[in-house]
């Protein structure tokens, strides 16, 4: 076995694990084995060349064993353009805000890192262009459209806050702000507005609570419409009431003072789920 091996990890196209050693060779993921190491085999196993060359690492990305029999030219041009686009997305994976990423910016810190290896900008700006996109939430064009499981649904802290979801509404709320509403309920704003709300619904409804000790308002929840039905206030009503229950240990939510100066509808939902 070669000694002084370097490994780097990356990724290929399709997301699967991929090692590069010494800056001149690829070597796809080919399967685990009962121990949990793992075999890697030349990325030109499978094409002509049909290279046996493989590296087998364990659980800590350790070499176990690395049999070079590569019989095909070296690829460093190949291989740095691999890592350069595995480094660029990983530095894209650490923004959370997508439209404020800059494509020149994060291409000269990789640049930097990776010397006079680093392939020319233009060589990958199309795969940098592609991965900050990956990076933007569905655009949804119908109420349809809106996933029930996504990343966008949870809070720093890994919490979930989109509560319900049907045809017709679909309803966030963090722990947090279950919590505000079960305790702080003596007296809720409700508000709707169209200029916010997405195209594709009718209205944008935010529930707020006031909390006495910090003299402020805090938000206890925020839900899309796609319609003023009685019945679907109904349901959000029923949903919002059901989570908040949930930090109550003692006594059950029956009766809040629910302040909204909306439709007729919202205030004969209110008086059924939450009777004066």
């Amino acid at each position: 076995m070669e000694d002084n091996i370097e490994i780097e990890i990356s990724e290929t196209n399709r997301r699967n694990e991929q090692i590069i050693i010494n800056k001149k060779h690829k070597f796809n993921f080919s399967f685990q084995r009962k121990d949990k190491s793992k075999i890697y085999r030349c990325t030109e196993y499978k094409t002509l060349n049909k290279c046996k060359s493989l590296i087998i690492l364990n659980d800590k990305k350790e070499v176990l064993k690395y049999e070079s029999l590569h019989n095909h030219l070296e690829k460093e041009i190949d291989v740095s353009i691999s890592v350069a686009k595995h480094k660029i997305k990983e530095e894209i994976k650490k923004n959370s805000i997508p439209m404020d990423i800059k494509l020149k910016h994060i291409f000269n810190a990789v640049s930097q890192e990776m010397g006079l290896i680093c392939p020319e900008y233009s060589t990958i700006r199309s795969q940098i262009i592609r991965n900050i996109n990956k990076q933007f939430p569905l655009n949804i064009k119908s109420f349809d459209d809106i996933p029930i499981e996504s990343e966008y649904y949870k809070t720093k802290r890994n919490e979930n806050f989109m509560i319900f979801k049907n045809t017709d509404l679909i309803i966030f709320q963090s722990p947090f702000q279950a919590y505000l509403f079960s305790n702080y309920h003596k007296k809720i704003f409700a508000d709707g507005t169209f200029y916010a709300a997405p195209k594709f619904s009718y209205q944008l409804f935010i529930a707020k609570t006031y909390v006495g000790e910090f003299n402020m308002f805090y938000t206890t929840s925020i839900s899309i419409l796609k319609n003023k039905k009685q019945s679907t206030y109904e349901t959000l009503f029923k949903e919002i009431k059901k989570n908040a229950n949930k930090f109550r240990s003692n006594t059950l939510i029956t009766t809040i003072n629910f302040h909204c100066d909306f439709e007729q509808g919202i205030s004969n939902a209110a008086k059924k789920f939450f009777p004066i």
